[in-house]
């Protein structure tokens, strides 16, 4: 099933339930991948579509911080559950140790072996990795690597 047909059919399910929380993530996600789809000027690939909600992800984790940080923690407990709801429709994220086999078979492809390399190997995993594993734990486990 398509990613927007998916985005409508939970969309009806959230209104019926009046579910308020999962109909304001899922019209953001809609309205988001529209914008990308004006931006782009072709329909998204799954590549894309992955990237957008990926961004979205992102954003969410980041208010998280900040509000567990001023102390709002029912704006952290709100966001805690739109987070849940994107990462429906994100593909099954990599186990570390997932991440870590794909980080080993990048250092050993283009013969990294110093932390002056770790561009290059990054350049190798995230394509591997992308709307499956977070940017920051491929950098730390590259990092980790090369020292």
């Amino acid at each position: 099933m398509a990613l927007n047909d998916k985005l409508m059919e939970d969309l009806k399910t959230a209104m019926k339930a009046h579910d308020k929380v999962g109909l304001n993530v899922i019209r953001s996600l809609k309205s988001a991948l529209t914008n990308a789809k004006i931006q782009a000027g072709h329909d998204l690939s799954a590549d894309e579509e992955i990237a957008v909600l990926s961004t979205q992800l992102k954003q969410r984790k980041e208010s998280l911080d900040e509000f567990t940080k001023g102390n709002r923690q029912d704006l952290a407990d709100e966001t805690q559950q739109e987070i849940k709801i994107v990462q429906r429709y994100l593909p099954q994220p990599l186990s570390e140790q997932e991440v870590s086999d794909i980080v080993d078979a990048a250092i050993t492809k283009t013969g990294a072996t110093s932390a002056k390399q770790f561009g290059l190997v990054m350049k190798a995993v995230m394509p591997q990795v992308k709307g499956k594993a977070d940017g920051a734990v491929v950098s730390r486990l590259v990092k980790a690597k090369l020292n």
